[in-house]
């Protein structure tokens, strides 16, 4: 599909009409009605959102979970909620920077509260120990509709989190699509390869068994809410999804499009991914200056932006300094130098404004990104002491979902076992169960629960009584 990019003076019939009260309530409704009669509450429905995502038990736990580093390994680097925090905050400048170059679209941009409740929600359907437990988690779901995180994310905000009784944190609609990467279901993108399951769980390959992005097809009813309020042929364009051409090794279907809520937060947490993760492995010793002007400043030599250039000539120097202010100065120089590179552009075959308008970096600067993205994956993602620490999460995993559904009514928390049995008698997936149980842990009390299952040494029970 054409795209064409906006300056701030000729956005195509870009106008603040669609502004109308009607136009905003359809995006406020929630799925399910709400009369809070609360004294002197002001806030705006994204307000309350953002709130909600905070005080949230599934948000708490990102702080012991794992981001890229494990946890325990240094307590400098970031944890996954410290990451969120920092895309949040990422997040709110690159709406600020497009409210600027964009003064017609501001009815699109108006809140930075959403912003900051997408950026801090991202990632709370993450499992313990990163990919490895996602992975795991996938394997041990594959003939039950499968498992990965963005997928885990909407369920926990639509269903999970116990705000209500069985509609999660309740957020409004538009939130919701903004938290929407991949906005099609599981049975819509799964491909059968037809891949042999192991033998023996020590045996999976993370790239052989590659989770399927998108929505639970349990989620179903959910994501069909989100999206009615769409015209019909924006609903289909959405959705459509194709094989993907960046990741070879990807054997299933992509959707192609997110709203514009989504693509800045996406930018937001790509940058803090690419940026602040390289930071955690430069100040670890992980990676060295060497590296940086080969993998790095040699892989950019193509690009034309001589500002850009010229910096990535010479930043290395501060990133690598052992004067921790040059080095915080570079971080920073780097991120608002992608921050900055950010327009936004128009998809004219869209008639819905959150649509047809998406956030996208200019063509040097996302090169660049992927460039530093590149280099944290290849001297840091996949170090093989990081692999091991996700190998061993992985088999973690694994084991306690085998134990589990060994057994649930025998080994389940009271909460979880109920939830259980009335999946099993309705025939709603009780595995699915199983999956919003694990994925759910920390880091730590997933460890802990193992060792009490399969070490020799036991642990406390009152140690374990999380449900």
């Amino acid at each position: 599909m054409p795209k064409n990019t906006l300056s701030g003076t000729d956005i195509s019939q870009a106008n603040s009409s669609l502004a109308t009260s009607h136009h905003q309530n359809i995006w406020h409704q929630r799925l399910l009605g709400e009369d809070k009669h609360r004294r002197n509450d002001l806030r705006s429905p994204f307000q309350r959102d953002r709130a909600r995502i905070l005080h949230s038990a599934a948000f708490r736990r990102l702080q012991a979970k794992t981001q890229v580093l494990g946890i325990g390994m240094n307590d400098f680097y970031r944890t996954r909620l410290t990451h969120s925090l920092e895309v949040s905050q990422i997040g709110t400048g690159i709406a600020a920077q497009l409210r600027r170059k964009y003064p017609n679209l501001k009815y699109l941009l108006n809140s930075m509260s959403l912003i900051e409740s997408l950026c801090l929600a991202h990632d709370i359907g993450h499992p313990p120990f990163g990919h490895g437990g996602e992975v795991a988690l996938h394997y041990m779901m594959r003939n039950h509709g499968g498992f990965e995180g963005n997928g885990q994310t909407f369920r926990i905000l639509t269903r999970l989190e116990p705000y209500t009784p069985n509609d999660g944190m309740n957020l409004s609609r538009r939130t919701l699509l903004g938290i929407l990467k991949y906005p099609a279901t599981y049975g819509e993108l799964v491909i059968d390869t037809h891949q042999t399951s192991v033998k023996n769980h020590r045996q999976l390959k993370p790239s052989q068994w590659p989770p399927v992005k998108g929505v639970f097809n349990d989620d179903n009813d959910k994501l069909t809410w989100v999206l009615d309020c769409l015209t019909a042929d924006d609903k289909r364009l959405f959705q459509t999804s194709e094989q993907s051409l960046t990741h070879t090794q990807y054997p299933h279907l992509k959707t192609k499009y997110k709203s514009l809520d989504c693509s800045i937060m996406e930018l937001a947490d790509d940058i803090a991914y690419a940026v602040h993760d390289l930071e955690d492995a430069i100040v670890m010793g992980i990676v060295n200056a060497a590296q940086w002007q080969q993998y790095v400043v040699g892989n950019l030599g193509d690009i034309e932006d001589k500002w850009l250039k010229n910096e990535f000539e010479h930043i290395g120097d501060k990133l690598f300094s052992h004067q921790h202010h040059l080095r915080k100065d570079a971080i920073g120089t780097l991120v608002n130098a992608f921050v900055t590179a950010i327009n936004i552009n128009d998809n004219p075959h869209f008639t819905e404004h959150l649509l047809k308008y998406n956030a996208h970096l200019e063509t040097d600067y996302a090169m660049a990104l992927s460039v530093l993205k590149q280099f944290v994956y290849k001297f840091v993602i996949r170090k093989p002491e990081i692999q091991m620490l996700e190998y061993k999460g992985q088999q973690i995993v694994m084991e306690l979902f085998e134990a589990f559904e060994s057994d649930p009514e025998r080994l389940l928390p009271l909460n979880t076992c109920e939830r259980w049995l009335d999946a099993a008698e309705n025939d709603t997936n009780p595995m699915r169960v199983l999956a919003d149980y694990i994925s759910g842990m920390t880091d730590e009390f997933a460890a802990r629960l193992h060792q009490q299952l399969f070490g020799a040494k036991t642990a406390g029970i009152l140690e374990l009584s999380r449900e």
